[in-house]
């Protein structure tokens, strides 16, 4: 197995290189993160004769997008029987035709543009072991057929395993994301729209509207998207207590067989999804799963183990040649939030809380957020409205910030050990004088120590062994080992050692 995470999908398509921000703009629409979301609204919106820019702190497709399993699915596990029961017929089919809608208007647009992508159309399967899911399977089976979905209950599947039972959705696809998007964005710059790199958004001015960047630029609009993955800009819409941000790791190898024709996730938990992609002369084979709380857990290079245990019970394995995580963030009722970030803020938008369907949701999502913006209205706009509420929300949201209370007042009196020995590649946290730091070797053996509170909104990181990262249990920021932010919703770096105390090094035992 690779020694470092490496994405296939980032490591087979060119790195972008769209310029900084330079200078104040003015545009129609600000769009903040350049995801599938962010790319895809700028997209439809610029076939309408909006002026867009994309405002990205990093490189445009880095993120969660860089990272997906890239189905293309209205299947999400086991939804809709639940959302018939918990919000009606009505918005059920709402969910259902906007997944479905993104299938068709990624393939469309795909063939317009003549992109190679990948793109296949494939069934989509949910599978059990287990006796205990079979109801569950016929459940969801006919509830998706009540929607209008190809779905049917199957007793076995295409998979070299047995199953107990399986459920098959029809028409649903798979593509190379990057290849994809990269395509989209190369027709959003010039004729008064940009895609800005590198450039950092820090704030909202609602008065004349604009985004403000780090660099001290900024982009004034009439409307903004907030389209970051987590929002960077809250506007009292409470997000950091009501998104849980969860990890999940993938593997891909080269087998021996062939893998059968379909995308395939297990009903059971610790989930296992498959699917395959083309590969030079041949196929990889996509293993995904070990879902767990951002910032939680010990040894976390296990979930890469036990993926790889998992493939070589199942296939015969010839290689492993890419492994990556993933972060997404579950929303109180499964359902991502998309549109007005607060009933009060009529010209901002948000879309997050993808729980790991992100391709068809945030491919949904822009098609909302478009024709809000254009049209006033969009046909499946109640169902992600993000001011919705329910009884299962309130008792979710209820139990969530429980955890984060815990997680903030654990790593506040947490006693950490006053020194530590580091090997090469290894990292800990540690205490000095009362204060927290977190301490890492490179494999050169040079030393990084930073503070672990992390700049969001304080609670104490953990380390991440199989990512090298510091990590937030509370809203799943996550750090370098050199303090830089690698994911939000904190845009502030760690700070490093000098600027904490001399003490520090003096207790990392050579």
């Amino acid at each position: 197995m690779e020694d470092r995470p490496s994405s296939f999908w980032m490591t087979s398509t060119p790195s972008t290189g769209y310029p900084e921000i330079q200078q104040d703009l003015k545009v129609d629409v600000a769009i903040v993160g350049g995801g599938i979301v962010g790319i895809t609204a700028a997209y439809l919106l610029k076939k309408q004769g909006v002026k867009v820019a994309i405002i990205e702190a990093d490189r445009i497709l880095q993120g969660t997008t860089g990272h997906t399993t890239a189905k293309i699915t209205s299947q999400h596990h086991l939804i809709y029987a639940r959302l018939k029961q918990q919000v009606g017929q009505e918005l059920a089919q709402q969910y259902a035709d906007a997944n479905e809608s993104a299938i068709h208007l990624i393939a469309s647009t795909a063939a317009e543009n003549n992109i190679d992508c990948d793109f296949s159309w494939r069934p989509a399967y949910v599978f059990t072991q287990s006796e205990q899911y079979l109801k569950d399977l016929e459940d969801e089976a006919q509830a998706a057929c009540s929607l209008g979905i190809k779905a049917s209950y199957m007793d076995n599947s295409p998979l070299p395993f047995s199953v107990r039972a399986a459920l098959r959705f029809d028409n649903q696809a798979q593509f190379h994301p990057l290849k994809y998007l990269q395509s989209l964005a190369r027709q959003i710059p010039d004729q008064g729209s940009y895609i800005l790199e590198k450039t950092t958004a820090v704030g909202i001015d609602e008065n004349p509207l604009a985004v403000l960047t780090r660099q001290g630029q900024k982009v004034t609009a009439d409307k903004i998207i907030i389209a970051s993955h987590f929002p960077f800009f809250d506007g009292g819409g409470m997000y950091f207590s009501k998104l849980d941000p969860q990890r999940a790791y993938i593997i891909a190898i080269k087998a021996q067989e062939a893998f059968p024709e379909g995308m395939f996730i297990s009903a059971e938990s610790p989930s296992r999804s498959l699917r395959s992609q083309p590969y030079e002369d041949g196929e990889l084979i996509l293993i995904a799963g070990e879902s767990h709380p951002t910032g939680e857990g010990t040894n976390l290079n296990t979930h890469y183990e036990n993926l790889l245990d998992f493939a070589h019970e199942n296939f015969e394995v010839k290689d492993v040649l890419y492994r990556w995580s993933t972060q997404d963030y579950q929303t109180l009722d499964g359902i991502p939030y998309v549109g007005h970030l607060t009933p009060k803020s009529a010209n901002i938008y948000v879309a997050t809380g993808f729980d790991k369907w992100g391709i068809s949701n945030g491919t949904a999502s822009a098609m909302v957020l478009n024709d809000l913006i254009v049209r006033g209205d969009s046909p499946w706009a109640p169902v992600y409205n993000p001011s919705r509420f329910n009884l299962t929300s309130v008792k979710t949201f209820v139990g969530l910030n429980l955890n984060v209370a815990r997680n903030l007042v654990a790593g506040k009196i947490a006693r950490l050990p006053e020194g530590v020995e580091l090997s090469n590649g290894e990292g800990k946290a540690i205490q000095i004088n009362g204060e927290k730091y977190g301490a890492f070797r490179d494999d050169k053996g040079e030393l990084h120590i930073v503070d672990i509170t992390c700049t969001h909104l304080g609670c104490e990181l953990n380390w991440n062994d199989a990512e090298r990262t510091w990590d937030c249990p509370c809203h799943g920021s996550r750090f370098s080992y050199t303090g830089e932010v690698v994911e939000g919703p904190a845009f502030n770096i760690l700070h490093a050692a000098e600027q904490c105390s001399n003490a520090v090094e003096a207790r990392i035992f050579e």
